[in-house]
């Protein structure tokens, strides 16, 4: 009998014990990697192919003027001259380009304090009166001298550079610019107005996309940003941006701010 038990015993210690389970590893415990949704990778391709084709263009005409000089009697005073307009063209998208990028990334702080407005507006259409003068459009500062609008100097000149230099190209000659900023039901409205030649109802629906141009015809120059940097610094800054007008009639952009 006690042989039988002690084979017993022997057998049931030979049963193998079972290992206790494995602590999880500190790789296990990290929050998964999000991937970037489909949907943003899907605008930051359409964005880079819209730089692209934006840079193709003057990268080809300047292409055509270098060649232009190997030939006989070419004037090359002219053609430097023209070759100097499509780099100045290609640094100004680059220009916009990149400082888009740093507004939408936060790196370009839009609202710290607040900045008399009028002074602003007055500085700009200065720097911007022989431009003005060379399009045949004509430049008014008017407005409320003590309003203070919730942007940087260096903002607020954007913003309203961007306004000032969309009429200069598309306006028309014989157009005039208003360039206004009042107080309006306890907010601060900077007003853009022109009596050129407006835009249509599609496309005036679509004027802050970037590289949207209303008329092709005439947006040889520019970047196509200028509006959607204005829209973007506006809103940045907590307000609004709004576009009225037909065809014929002028187009009118409203900046809203919160009054400070």
């Amino acid at each position: 009998m006690k042989r039988l038990l002690g084979r017993r015993e022997r057998h049931e210690s030979s049963e193998p014990v079972a290992e206790p389970a494995a602590a999880p590893s500190s790789s296990d415990s990290e929050p998964p990697v999000v991937e970037p949704s489909a949907a943003y990778d899907e605008l930051r391709a359409a964005f880079t192919a819209a730089v692209s084709h934006e840079l193709r263009t003057p990268l080809a005409r300047l292409l055509v003027l270098l060649e232009s000089a190997l030939l006989p009697g070419t004037d090359l005073e002219d053609l430097v001259a023209q070759a100097r307009s499509e780099i100045l063209q290609m640094k100004e998208l680059i220009d916009d380009v990149l400082f888009l990028s740093e507004l939408e990334t936060g790196r370009e702080a839009v609202s710290l304090g607040a900045t008399a407005a009028l002074p602003v507006l007055r500085e700009v259409v200065e720097g911007l009166r022989d431009a003005a003068s060379r399009a045949g459009v004509t430049l008014v500062v008017d407005g409320e001298e003590d309003v203070e609008l919730p942007l940087r100097p260096r903002m607020l000149r954007t913003v309203a550079s961007n306004l000032a230099e969309n009429a200069i190209r598309y306006a028309g000659p014989g157009s005039a610019l208003r360039l206004s900023v009042r107080r309006e039901d306890g907010t601060a409205v900077l007003t853009a107005a022109d009596d050129g030649a407006g835009v249509s109802e599609e496309d005036l629906a679509r004027l802050f996309e970037r590289f949207y141009r209303a008329d092709r015809a005439r947006a040889s120059r520019g970047t196509g940003l200028g509006l959607a940097i204005v829209k973007h610094v506006v809103a940045a800054a907590g307000g609004t941006v709004e576009a009225t007008g037909t065809r014929g009639k002028g187009l009118t952009i409203r900046c809203t701010f919160p009054s400070r």
